[in-house]
């Protein structure tokens, strides 16, 4: 059901079939606001409740319609819960509209929607140049944190995993953009990430310059104080010969390159998850 769920994700996805108010994000923005309030959210436990609810109800859910009518239900949800999480529309509009904004040449806007795709990077003190190489790495970091890591915790967690770590990326994204002091979610996403941020490091490794890559992968992999984000990024930048076309502006070059490469490795964990299901390694 993995592989199934994953390649109807996907295509859901790409084709942009699901409105906004049935994203994940949106779905967990109403449930925060209408089960939480900011000082219950303050606490270990009110946090820890507000993690734990959305994949406790999808435990329940599966457990209650599982065997019905040949597993059919089972399947829907599967498929219906790997769409919802999979669906990223305002991340894919921001990411246009930098596009868009560096090709007509207006730089303080491609600034502004640089920083609102990724809210974790400052870069109001950078060249135009070093503007595409950072958002090129905020390109394969955001792949990895809205498809890589989603569809890992999928395949060995089912939709029970993927929901989890969708919450606490929410979270945790909530609590950078509203300047909260909210406990445990950081610290638990940085865990959610150590072996994921590994796996598709590796497999940008093995989709760009192996030669060039490996040897970064190995210093960054092999140190148990990486970050996650340092991980994906830094062996992204590796792992691309970053083009130099003078048709295409430069804070797009680097970007375009990155994103192409991140591409690449999602192909690559499909083509590996089809293999794993060929040998009924994953169900």
């Amino acid at each position: 059901m993995a592989l199934f769920s994953l390649l109807v994700a996907i295509i859901v996805e790409r084709l942009k079939l699901l409105p906004a108010r049935w994203q994940l994000d949106s779905g967990l923005r109403w449930y925060q606001k209408q089960m939480f309030t900011d000082s219950q959210l303050g606490t270990v436990g009110g946090m820890i409740l507000a993690l734990l609810l959305p994949a406790v109800t999808v435990a329940v859910a599966l457990w209650v319609v599982n065997g019905w009518f040949w597993g059919l239900p089972s399947l829907l949800l599967w498929v219906a819960l790997a769409v919802v999480c999979f669906s990223h529309q305002y991340q894919r509009r921001l990411f246009k509209r930098y596009v868009q904004a560096a090709c007509r040449g207006d730089v303080q806007a491609s600034f502004h929607f640089a920083g609102e795709l990724d809210c974790s990077e400052c870069l109001d003190a950078v060249s135009e140049r070093e503007l595409g190489s950072r958002v090129g790495q905020s390109v394969a970091w955001l792949n990895y944190r809205y498809y890589g890591a989603v569809a890992l915790f999928l395949i060995l967690f089912g939709p029970v995993g993927a929901v989890f770590y969708c919450s606490v990326r929410f979270f945790d994204e909530r609590r950078q953009r509203l300047g909260k002091e909210w406990p445990v979610v950081h610290t638990l996403l940085y865990w959610l990430d150590w072996l994921p941020a590994r796996i598709i490091g590796f497999g940008y490794v093995l989709c760009g310059h192996f030669s060039n890559a490996f040897p970064r992968w190995c210093q960054l992999a092999l140190s148990l104080d990486s970050k996650p984000r340092e991980i994906v990024t830094e062996v992204a930048l590796a792992a691309e010969t970053l083009p130099e076309d003078e048709d295409v502006p430069v804070s797009v070059q680097s970007t375009l390159a990155l994103l192409a490469l991140s591409k690449r490795n999602s192909t690559l964990l499909i083509t590996i998850l089809s293999l794993l299901t060929i040998f009924g390694l994953v169900s």
